[in-house]
C-alpha cells in the first residue's frame, strides 16, 4: 500500500469500526524576529506542553532515581519518555496492557513520548541483522531472539500508549559514507510508509489520542536530509522529529544539518530534536527553530557527578568542594539546590551513597527545564538572542 493509499482526512484517522478526531494541537505563540526560535504550545489528551521542552528521559517506564512528584513539583517537567525496546523487552507487553498502558503502569499522568526502539536495537551492532522486513536482535537481558518490523514497532508502541509515538527508522552512524546514508534513508522512507498504514490501520487502546512523528534522517548530507523532510510531509503528520544527528559528527555540522531540515518542515508542526544534548546544543538548535529535546544527560551525567548550574558547570566530586558550604545552586531552582550544600553532596558522592546520584539528577533535569522555560521567556519577550548570548559563557565554564 503506497503513501497516497486510504488516506484519511487531516483531522481524524480511521478504521473499520471507528473514527478518532485528531486532539493533538500545535499552537505558535511566537517567532523570534532575529533568528528562528520559536515558543509555541502542543496540547494532548493528557496536558498541555510548552515549548521549547525539554523530555526527561523515562526509559523504563522511570526517570532513574526521581520521584513522578518531584519531576512535575520540582522540576516541572511535562512530557516523559518511554523507551519501546526496553519495555517490549521488561516488563512486556502482556504487562502493559493489562495495566493500561504506560500511564496505569507508572501511575505518570502526564504527556508520554516513546522512541520506536530503532537507535536501541541499531546500536546493537554485533547481535542485529537488517533486512528489508525489519530488524532481528538479541536482548541485552538474556539473549534471545527478537524481531522489530515497522508494523510490530507501530503494536508495541499503541500498547504502551504514549501520546506521541514515534516511526521506526534505521540511525547511521555520523560518519557513514554517503553511499550507506543514501541506502538507509531509502529504508526508513519505505519502513515509514509502512509504520503510517499500520498507524491507519490501528486505533489507541486506553482511550485517548497518539500521534506518530515521522523521522528525517540524512546523516551529515544536506542534499539526504533535504530530500527526507521533503518526504515526511506527504504523510500530514502532527509533528516531526529529527534523528541520526549528534552520533558522532562535530557540533557545527549538527546545526548546518538542523538549518537545512528545519527550512524545508512546515513551520505549523512541531520539531523534535533526538537525543540532544548538552545545554549549549539545545541553544543553538532552539535559535534554529527547534521545539522539542531529550537525552539522558541531565540524569546520566548527575549519576557520575556532573552538575549544571546557574553559575557554570561542577564537578562535585572534586576536593574544591569539600569544605563548600555554599548552596549546590543558589538561583533554587528545586528544593535540594538550596536544602543541601556542595559539601554535603561531594560527602554523598565519594561516599557512594545513592541520594548523591537522586539530588545531582533532580538538579540537572530542574536546571535544563529551567534553561528551556527561560528561553521560551525571552523569545516572547523578543530578546532571546541577545540572552543566548550574554548567558552561554556564564552556563558553560568549567568552576
Amino acid at each position: 500500500m503506497g503513501i497516497g493509499a486510504n488516506k484519511p482526512a487531516k483531522n481524524c484517522i480511521t478504521s473499520e469500526n471507528y473514527i478518532f478526531l485528531r486532539v493533538m494541537k500545535f499552537s505558535l505563540e511566537h517567532t523570534a524576529t532575529d533568528c528562528k526560535a520559536r515558543a509555541g504550545r502542543i496540547t494532548t489528551d493528557h496536558g498541555e506542553i510548552l515549548t521549547p521542552i525539554f523530555m526527561p528521559v523515562g526509559t523504563a517506564a522511570t526517570v532513574k532515581g526521581i520521584f513522578h512528584r518531584d519531576l512535575t513539583d520540582e522540576a516541572g517537567a511535562q512530557i516523559i519518555l518511554g523507551n519501546t525496546y526496553h519495555l517490549y523487552l521488561r516488563p512486556g507487553m502482556d504487562i502493559m496492557e493489562r495495566a493500561g498502558g504506560i500511564h496505569g503502569f507508572s501511575s505518570w499522568q502526564g504527556p508520554v513520548l516513546t522512541d520506536s526502539g530503532g537507535f536501541q536495537v541499531f546500536s546493537l551492532a554485533e547481535c542485529r541483522k537488517i533486512t528489508e522486513e525489519g530488524v532481528t536482535f538479541r536482548s541485552h537481558i538474556d539473549g534471545s531472539k527478537h524481531l522489530f518490523t515497522p508494523e510490530k514497532v507501530m503494536d508495541i508502541e499503541r500498547t504502551i500508549g504514549a501520546d506521541i509515538m514515534m516511526a521506526f527508522d534505521e540511525c547511521p552512524p555520523g560518519t557513514a559514507e554517503k553511499s550507506y546514508a543514501a541506502k538507509s534513508l531509502a529504508l526508513t522512507n519505505r519502513w515509514l510508509e509502512r509504520c503510517f498504514n499500520r498507524y491507519h490501520q490501528t486505533q489507541p487502546k486506553y482511550g485517548h489520542y497518539q500521534s506518530l512523528f515521522p523521522i528525517v534522517q540524512g546523516c551529515t548530507y544536506a542534499d539526504l536530509r533535504e530530500e527526507s523532510a521533503r518526504f515526511v510531509q506527504q504523510f500530514d503528520a502532527d509533528g516531526y522529529a529529527i534523528g541520526g544527528l549528534a552520533v558522532g559528527e562535530p557540533a557545527e555540522v549538527m546545526y548546518s544539518m538542523i538549518e537545512v531540515v528545519n527550512a524545508v518542515l512546515p513551520t505549523d508542526r512541531p520539531r523534535y530534536l533526538m537525543g540532544v544534548g548538552t545545554p549549549a546544543n539545545i541553544l543553538e538548535a532552539i535559535e534554529r527553530g527547534v521545539d522539542m529535546f531529550d537525552c539522558v544527560m541531565p540524569t546520566r551525567n548527575g549519576r557520575n557527578g556532573m552538575l549544571f548550574t546557574t553559575e557554570g558547570i561542577i564537578n562535585i566530586r572534586n576536593k574544591k568542594w569539600e569544605d563548600d558550604f555554599s548552596p549546590i545552586d543558589p538561583a533554587g531552582l528545586c528544593f535540594v539546590d538550596t536544602t543541601y550544600t556542595k559539601a554535603y553532596l561531594r560527602h554523598l558522592a565519594t561516599s557512594g551513597e545513592m541520594m548523591a546520584a537522586q539530588i545531582a539528577s533532580l538538579h540537572n533535569i530542574a536546571f535544563y527545564l529551567w534553561l528551556v522555560g527561560e528561553a521560551r521567556k525571552h523569545i516572547l519577550a523578543g530578546d532571546f538572542k541577545a540572552w543566548k548570548t550574554e548567558i552561554l559563557p556564564v552556563i558553560g565554564r568549567r568552576l
